[in-house]
């Protein structure tokens, strides 16, 4: 890119209004981090639970049910929050919603 083609590029992203975050796209996606994080506690949780549990016969064991395992208890945990989860992400929206409220 030529010295004219940067320069009146940059005018141009320096003449763009600033945007001011909105609030409900802050809820959003404080909300979706919220369940998010959720989510992993809940699958990390449940492989604790799972780790007790031996695979035998034929079909079981190796390195492809570890894969699968864990894949699986990742959907468990989506699922468990849609359903209303334990009820961390409620918690953590607020939490994550005051400390963007707070000066800095």
């Amino acid at each position: 890119m030529s010295d004219s083609g940067m320069q009146s590029a940059m005018a141009m992203v320096q003449a763009a209004p600033v945007q001011t975050p909105h609030a409900q796209s802050t809820l959003a996606a404080a909300k979706k981090a919220a369940q998010q994080f959720e989510s992993v506690f809940i699958s990390q949780f449940l492989g604790s639970m799972f780790e007790g549990i031996k695979t035998d016969g034929e079909f079981g064991g190796g390195q492809g049910e570890e894969m699968f395992r864990s894949l699986m208890l990742d959907e468990y945990g989506k699922q468990i929050v849609q359903r209303g989860g334990f009820g961390l992400s409620a918690e953590i929206t607020k939490q994550l919603l005051s400390h963007q409220e707070k000066p800095q």
